[in-house]
Protein backbone atom coordinates (compact mmCIF):
# COMPACT_ATOMS: atom_id res chain seq x y z
CA UNK A 1 0.00 0.00 0.00
CA UNK A 2 1.62 3.21 -1.35
CA UNK A 3 1.96 6.25 1.83
CA UNK A 4 2.46 9.83 1.20
CA UNK A 5 4.11 11.52 3.77
CA UNK A 6 0.95 13.65 4.27
CA UNK A 7 -0.81 10.40 4.84
CA UNK A 8 1.39 9.62 7.90
CA UNK A 9 0.85 12.72 9.78
CA UNK A 10 -1.57 12.38 12.75
CA UNK A 11 -4.41 14.79 13.26
CA UNK A 12 -3.50 18.20 15.50
CA UNK A 13 -6.64 16.81 17.80
CA UNK A 14 -4.28 13.45 18.24
CA UNK A 15 -0.80 15.66 18.89
CA UNK A 16 -2.38 18.25 21.47
CA UNK A 17 -4.14 15.60 23.58
CA UNK A 18 -1.62 13.04 23.78
CA UNK A 19 1.61 15.31 25.04
CA UNK A 20 2.79 15.08 21.83
CA UNK A 21 4.17 18.75 20.56
CA UNK A 22 3.44 19.11 16.86
CA UNK A 23 6.66 19.33 15.68
CA UNK A 24 7.66 16.00 16.89
CA UNK A 25 5.10 14.61 13.74
CA UNK A 26 7.82 15.33 11.26
CA UNK A 27 9.42 12.21 12.59
CA UNK A 28 9.64 8.74 11.35
CA UNK A 29 7.08 6.56 12.56
CA UNK A 30 9.80 4.22 13.37
CA UNK A 31 12.65 4.08 15.62
CA UNK A 32 15.51 1.85 15.90
CA UNK A 33 14.14 -2.29 15.03
CA UNK A 34 14.47 -4.43 18.06
CA UNK A 35 17.36 -6.30 19.42
CA UNK A 36 17.85 -9.65 18.59
CA UNK A 37 17.62 -10.62 22.18
CA UNK A 38 14.75 -8.75 23.03
CA UNK A 39 13.47 -10.19 20.17
CA UNK A 40 13.74 -13.43 21.28
CA UNK A 41 12.14 -12.67 23.94
CA UNK A 42 9.01 -11.31 22.63
CA UNK A 43 8.89 -14.22 21.28
CA UNK A 44 9.67 -16.55 23.94
CA UNK A 45 6.68 -14.57 26.11
CA UNK A 46 4.17 -14.39 22.89
CA UNK A 47 4.43 -18.26 22.76
CA UNK A 48 5.00 -20.14 25.98
CA UNK A 49 2.75 -19.14 27.64
CA UNK A 50 -0.57 -20.22 25.79
CA UNK A 51 1.28 -23.48 25.12
CA UNK A 52 1.39 -23.59 29.26
CA UNK A 53 -2.27 -22.59 29.44
CA UNK A 54 -2.59 -25.80 26.67
CA UNK A 55 -0.93 -28.08 29.16
CA UNK A 56 -3.03 -26.87 31.91
CA UNK A 57 -6.09 -28.61 30.44
CA UNK A 58 -4.72 -31.92 32.07
CA UNK A 59 -3.42 -30.22 35.36
CA UNK A 60 -7.48 -29.12 35.81
CA UNK A 61 -8.54 -32.88 36.42
CA UNK A 62 -8.27 -33.32 39.98
CA UNK A 63 -4.94 -32.09 40.27
CA UNK A 64 -2.10 -29.63 40.28
CA UNK A 65 -5.00 -26.54 40.83
CA UNK A 66 -6.04 -25.00 44.73
CA UNK A 67 -7.93 -22.15 45.76
CA UNK A 68 -4.48 -20.64 46.64
CA UNK A 69 -3.56 -20.77 42.90
CA UNK A 70 -6.89 -19.76 41.93
CA UNK A 71 -6.66 -16.80 44.38
CA UNK A 72 -3.87 -15.47 43.49
CA UNK A 73 -4.40 -15.36 39.79
CA UNK A 74 -7.21 -13.64 39.63
CA UNK A 75 -5.94 -11.10 42.43
CA UNK A 76 -2.90 -10.46 40.15
CA UNK A 77 -4.97 -10.40 36.92
CA UNK A 78 -6.87 -7.95 38.62
CA UNK A 79 -4.08 -5.29 39.98
CA UNK A 80 -1.58 -5.96 36.71
CA UNK A 81 -4.53 -5.28 34.58
CA UNK A 82 -6.00 -2.36 36.15
CA UNK A 83 -2.04 -1.13 36.23
CA UNK A 84 -2.34 -0.93 32.17
CA UNK A 85 -5.69 0.36 31.87
CA UNK A 86 -6.06 2.98 34.26
CA UNK A 87 -2.40 3.88 34.54
CA UNK A 88 -0.83 3.02 30.92
CA UNK A 89 -3.59 3.81 29.17
CA UNK A 90 -6.13 6.39 30.64
CA UNK A 91 -3.17 8.28 32.46
CA UNK A 92 0.20 7.67 30.45
CA UNK A 93 -1.81 7.81 27.20
CA UNK A 94 -4.45 10.10 27.24
CA UNK A 95 -4.18 12.22 30.42
CA UNK A 96 -7.75 11.79 31.75
CA UNK A 97 -6.67 12.93 35.35
CA UNK A 98 -3.69 14.00 37.07
CA UNK A 99 -2.06 12.92 39.83
CA UNK A 100 1.04 12.83 42.54
CA UNK A 101 4.59 11.31 41.46
CA UNK A 102 3.98 8.29 44.20
CA UNK A 103 0.79 7.04 42.41
CA UNK A 104 2.24 7.81 39.09
CA UNK A 105 5.10 5.77 39.61
CA UNK A 106 3.02 2.90 41.62
CA UNK A 107 0.90 3.07 37.92
CA UNK A 108 3.72 2.26 35.60
CA UNK A 109 5.16 -0.34 38.01
CA UNK A 110 2.23 -2.10 38.65
CA UNK A 111 0.97 -1.57 34.74
CA UNK A 112 4.76 -3.11 33.89
CA UNK A 113 3.36 -6.39 36.18
CA UNK A 114 1.49 -7.06 33.78
CA UNK A 115 4.28 -7.80 31.00
CA UNK A 116 3.26 -5.86 28.17
CA UNK A 117 6.08 -3.88 27.75
CA UNK A 118 8.05 -1.20 28.85
CA UNK A 119 5.65 2.00 29.96
CA UNK A 120 7.55 4.08 27.68
CA UNK A 121 7.16 1.31 24.60
CA UNK A 122 3.25 0.69 25.64
CA UNK A 123 2.83 4.35 25.78
CA UNK A 124 4.36 5.04 22.32
CA UNK A 125 2.80 2.40 19.96
CA UNK A 126 -0.80 3.38 21.84
CA UNK A 127 -0.54 6.85 20.47
CA UNK A 128 0.12 5.62 17.60
CA UNK A 129 -2.73 3.47 16.86
CA UNK A 130 -4.87 6.55 17.50
CA UNK A 131 -3.13 8.97 15.60
CA UNK A 132 -3.66 6.52 12.79
CA UNK A 133 -6.76 4.39 13.27
CA UNK A 134 -7.11 1.90 10.95
CA UNK A 135 -5.19 3.51 8.72
CA UNK A 136 -1.63 3.03 6.63
CA UNK A 137 0.39 3.93 10.18
CA UNK A 138 -1.68 1.77 13.05
CA UNK A 139 0.57 -0.33 14.36
CA UNK A 140 -2.09 -2.81 14.91
CA UNK A 141 -5.49 -2.70 12.64
CA UNK A 142 -7.09 -5.77 11.59
CA UNK A 143 -8.07 -3.44 8.50
CA UNK A 144 -4.39 -2.72 6.68
CA UNK A 145 -4.54 -5.96 4.56
CA UNK A 146 -8.30 -5.22 2.57
CA UNK A 147 -11.45 -6.71 3.50
CA UNK A 148 -12.05 -10.05 2.18
CA UNK A 149 -12.59 -12.98 3.83
CA UNK A 150 -8.54 -14.19 3.91
CA UNK A 151 -7.95 -10.25 4.47
CA UNK A 152 -9.75 -10.57 7.77
CA UNK A 153 -8.68 -13.13 8.97
CA UNK A 154 -5.00 -12.13 8.30
CA UNK A 155 -5.68 -8.67 9.69
CA UNK A 156 -7.57 -10.63 12.73
CA UNK A 157 -4.34 -12.40 13.81
CA UNK A 158 -2.02 -9.14 12.99
CA UNK A 159 -3.88 -6.83 15.30
CA UNK A 160 -4.11 -9.39 18.06
CA UNK A 161 -0.72 -11.01 18.19
CA UNK A 162 0.79 -10.36 14.87
CA UNK A 163 2.52 -7.10 15.35
CA UNK A 164 4.37 -7.94 18.24
CA UNK A 165 6.10 -10.40 16.66
CA UNK A 166 8.12 -8.09 14.30
CA UNK A 167 10.85 -6.35 14.90
CA UNK A 168 9.30 -2.72 14.27
CA UNK A 169 9.65 -0.10 17.13
CA UNK A 170 7.40 3.11 17.35
CA UNK A 171 9.13 6.16 17.93
CA UNK A 172 9.12 6.82 21.38
CA UNK A 173 10.59 10.30 20.80
CA UNK A 174 7.84 11.37 18.33
CA UNK A 175 4.96 9.77 19.85
CA UNK A 176 6.30 10.59 24.17
CA UNK A 177 8.54 13.11 24.48
CA UNK A 178 6.66 13.85 27.77
CA UNK A 179 7.14 10.41 28.61
CA UNK A 180 11.03 10.28 27.80
CA UNK A 181 11.78 14.15 29.91
CA UNK A 182 10.61 11.89 33.31
CA UNK A 183 13.30 10.94 34.51
CA UNK A 184 11.03 8.00 36.58
CA UNK A 185 9.55 6.82 33.50
CA UNK A 186 13.12 6.42 32.04
CA UNK A 187 13.88 4.47 35.01
CA UNK A 188 10.98 2.15 35.36
CA UNK A 189 11.26 1.45 32.14
CA UNK A 190 14.88 0.69 32.21
CA UNK A 191 13.88 -2.09 35.01
CA UNK A 192 11.33 -3.77 32.81
CA UNK A 193 13.39 -7.39 32.87
CA UNK A 194 13.59 -6.87 36.92
CA UNK A 195 9.69 -6.52 37.03
CA UNK A 196 8.93 -9.30 34.53
CA UNK A 197 11.11 -11.47 36.93
CA UNK A 198 9.17 -10.22 39.84
CA UNK A 199 5.31 -10.45 38.60
CA UNK A 200 6.15 -14.21 38.21
CA UNK A 201 8.65 -15.19 41.22
CA UNK A 202 6.45 -12.97 43.65
CA UNK A 203 3.39 -15.53 42.90
CA UNK A 204 5.87 -18.16 43.53
CA UNK A 205 7.13 -17.09 47.12
CA UNK A 206 3.72 -16.50 48.03
CA UNK A 207 2.15 -19.96 47.04
CA UNK A 208 5.32 -21.73 48.77
CA UNK A 209 5.08 -19.50 51.81
CA UNK A 210 0.88 -20.19 51.86
CA UNK A 211 1.11 -23.90 51.58
CA UNK A 212 4.65 -24.19 53.69
CA UNK A 213 5.85 -26.72 49.88
CA UNK A 214 7.63 -26.65 47.10
CA UNK A 215 4.73 -28.18 44.81
CA UNK A 216 2.59 -24.98 46.36
CA UNK A 217 5.21 -22.53 45.12
CA UNK A 218 5.55 -24.46 41.51
CA UNK A 219 1.98 -24.69 41.01
CA UNK A 220 1.34 -20.95 42.04
CA UNK A 221 4.21 -20.32 39.11
CA UNK A 222 2.24 -22.25 37.00
CA UNK A 223 -1.68 -20.63 37.79
CA UNK A 224 -0.67 -16.96 39.40
CA UNK A 225 2.73 -16.56 37.15
CA UNK A 226 2.62 -17.84 33.34
CA UNK A 227 -1.28 -18.58 33.06
CA UNK A 228 -2.37 -15.64 33.90
CA UNK A 229 0.43 -13.20 32.39
CA UNK A 230 -1.04 -15.36 29.01
CA UNK A 231 -4.74 -14.21 30.00
CA UNK A 232 -4.21 -10.56 30.33
CA UNK A 233 -2.23 -10.76 27.34
CA UNK A 234 -4.85 -12.04 25.34
CA UNK A 235 -7.55 -9.94 26.81
CA UNK A 236 -5.41 -7.05 26.59
CA UNK A 237 -4.96 -7.66 22.90
CA UNK A 238 -8.50 -9.00 22.05
CA UNK A 239 -8.67 -4.71 22.35
CA UNK A 240 -6.79 -4.74 19.12
CA UNK A 241 -8.57 -7.40 17.20
CA UNK A 242 -12.06 -8.12 18.43
CA UNK A 243 -12.69 -4.68 19.22
CA UNK A 244 -12.18 -3.18 15.66
CA UNK A 245 -14.17 -6.07 13.95
CA UNK A 246 -17.21 -6.93 15.98
CA UNK A 247 -19.61 -5.36 18.12
CA UNK A 248 -21.90 -1.74 17.79
CA UNK A 249 -20.82 1.43 16.76
CA UNK A 250 -22.86 4.03 18.61
CA UNK A 251 -20.57 6.90 18.37
CA UNK A 252 -19.20 8.76 15.96
CA UNK A 253 -15.21 8.25 15.65
CA UNK A 254 -12.83 7.95 12.89
CA UNK A 255 -12.45 4.36 12.73
CA UNK A 256 -13.86 0.77 12.79
CA UNK A 257 -13.82 0.86 16.24
CA UNK A 258 -16.55 -0.84 18.14
CA UNK A 259 -18.09 -1.55 21.99
CA UNK A 260 -18.44 -5.32 22.70
CA UNK A 261 -20.16 -6.13 25.24
CA UNK A 262 -18.97 -9.67 26.46
CA UNK A 263 -15.62 -8.20 27.02
CA UNK A 264 -16.06 -5.41 29.60
CA UNK A 265 -15.73 -6.98 32.74
CA UNK A 266 -12.33 -8.95 31.66
CA UNK A 267 -10.83 -5.94 30.40
CA UNK A 268 -12.29 -3.72 33.08
CA UNK A 269 -14.13 -1.66 30.45
CA UNK A 270 -11.37 -1.30 27.91
CA UNK A 271 -14.14 -3.33 25.90
CA UNK A 272 -16.27 0.06 25.28
CA UNK A 273 -13.62 0.89 22.69
CA UNK A 274 -15.87 2.87 20.42
CA UNK A 275 -16.50 5.43 22.83
CA UNK A 276 -13.27 5.57 23.92
CA UNK A 277 -12.05 6.30 20.35
CA UNK A 278 -14.91 8.82 19.70
CA UNK A 279 -13.97 10.49 23.22
CA UNK A 280 -9.51 9.44 23.74
CA UNK A 281 -9.25 11.68 27.08
CA UNK A 282 -12.66 10.66 28.92
CA UNK A 283 -11.63 8.63 31.90
CA UNK A 284 -14.68 6.34 31.51
CA UNK A 285 -15.20 4.47 28.31
CA UNK A 286 -18.39 3.04 29.39
CA UNK A 287 -20.23 6.27 28.99
CA UNK A 288 -23.64 4.49 28.69
CA UNK A 289 -25.80 3.62 31.77
CA UNK A 290 -25.66 -0.03 32.46
CA UNK A 291 -22.21 0.14 30.82
CA UNK A 292 -19.64 -1.76 33.46
CA UNK A 293 -16.40 0.05 33.61
CA UNK A 294 -14.57 -1.32 36.69
CA UNK A 295 -11.36 1.36 35.62
CA UNK A 296 -13.77 4.15 35.59
CA UNK A 297 -14.80 2.69 38.84
CA UNK A 298 -11.88 3.06 40.68
CA UNK A 299 -10.57 6.46 39.11
CA UNK A 300 -13.65 7.69 40.60
CA UNK A 301 -12.69 5.93 44.09
CA UNK A 302 -9.31 7.51 44.00
CA UNK A 303 -10.79 11.04 42.86
CA UNK A 304 -13.18 10.89 46.14
CA UNK A 305 -10.21 10.12 48.20
CA UNK A 306 -7.81 13.29 46.79
CA UNK A 307 -5.60 10.85 45.10
CA UNK A 308 -6.32 12.12 41.24
CA UNK A 309 -8.01 15.23 40.41
CA UNK A 310 -9.07 17.11 37.24
CA UNK A 311 -10.63 14.11 35.68
CA UNK A 312 -11.83 14.21 32.25
CA UNK A 313 -15.42 12.63 32.83
CA UNK A 314 -17.78 12.48 30.33
CA UNK A 315 -20.81 14.99 29.79
CA UNK A 316 -23.92 14.43 29.13
CA UNK A 317 -23.84 16.69 26.39
CA UNK A 318 -20.44 15.62 24.89
CA UNK A 319 -22.01 12.11 24.89
CA UNK A 320 -25.10 13.33 22.76
CA UNK A 321 -23.06 15.35 20.50
CA UNK A 322 -20.65 12.11 19.91
CA UNK A 323 -23.96 9.92 19.43
CA UNK A 324 -24.21 8.64 15.87
CA UNK A 325 -27.83 10.29 14.59
CA UNK A 326 -30.38 7.68 14.56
Amino acid sequence: MATSTEDLTPERDDLTTNGVSPQASHRPLLGPPRKLAPHIAVYLFVIIPPLAVLAAIPMLWGWGLSWADLIQAVIWFTITTLGVTIGFHRYFTHSAFKTRRWLRITLAVVGSLSVQGPVLNWVSDHRRHHAFSDREGDPHSPWLFGTSPWALVRGFFHAHMGWILNRDRTNTRRFAPDLLADKDMRVVSKLFGLLTAATLLLPTLIGGLVTWSWWGALTAFFWAGVVRIAFGHHIAWSTNSVCHLFGKRPFNSRDKSTNYWPLAIPTMGEAWHNYHHADPTSARHGALRGQIDISAWLIRMMEKAGWVWDVRWPTPQRIARLTVAA
